[in-house]
Order: structure tokens, then sequence, then C-alpha cells
């Protein structure tokens, strides 16, 4: 896609601190990062979200997250991780080209989870329902 950061980062055209590449897969810092050592991950053909990412790429992609992920809490002398994708706008996703995040963590980095709710009577049931006719 002629416009995408993301693409122009794997073209080279725009600098990045590159982690590690494969022929398929990038991976480098996050200039916004939530912690220091922040990395994305993306495949280098162009997918504009998850969902649009072939089972091929999905199949191998997350052996080189893996790969990554023990990097990153190595290098950072993290005491764990986590693994985010923001898909679409409403989830947060603000460069249109799928990518995943490591994140590492720290026991006192203050980054809190989001808060959880609840289902009110049947609705767990009726919402599993719904799903399952997309299946």
């Amino acid at each position: 896609m002629v416009d995408c950061l993301f693409c122009k980062i794997v073209k080279k055209e725009i600098p990045s601190y590159k982690v590690y590449e494969d022929k398929e897969f990038i991976a480098f810092l996050d200039i916004g990062p939530v912690n220091k050592g922040h990395t994305l991950v993306m495949p280098k053909n162009h997918s504009e979200t998850f969902l649009d990412m072939n089972e091929r790429e999905l199949g191998k992609i997350m052996h080189f997250i893996q790969k990554v992920a023990r990097a990153v809490v190595q290098g950072t002398k993290a005491d764990g991780f986590n693994l985010m994708l923001n898909n679409k706008r409403a989830a947060g996703q603000l460069v249109d080209h799928a990518h995943f995040h490591i994140i590492p963590r720290f026991h006192s980095d203050g980054f809190k989870h989001w808060p959880q709710g609840k289902y009110q009577g049947n609705e767990a049931q009726q919402i599993a329902d719904e799903i399952k006719r997309f299946l």
C-alpha cells in the first residue's frame, strides 16, 4: 500500500529501530512505548487488519512472535509481557497494517488491565449463541 507507514518501514523509506526480521516478518521498537522495549511485530506483506492476514502467515507469525518475545523479556529484564493486537479503530488500531505489540511488563510499572464487566441473566448464553451462528 502506497501510503502505509509500516510498509514504508519495511521498504526502509522511513527509519526504525529494527529488532529482527526474516523474509516474511519484521519486529521493531514502538516509537511511543508503554514500557521501554515495547516492540511491534508484523507481516511485511500488507494486510490492513488481523482478519485480512492469510492462513499461512497466521500459522507462521506466532513462532516469530515467540522468538522476539523471549528476546524482549531477556533484553529488558522484564518480569513478564503482554501480547496485544488492536484490530480496527474502535479497538485502538492506529496504523492500518496488521501488527502485534509485545509489551515488556514490570511489577512496578503501573500499567493496569481493563475493568471486568458482568453478564446479566441469560445474556451470556444469548451472546454465545449469536457468535456460534457465524462459525
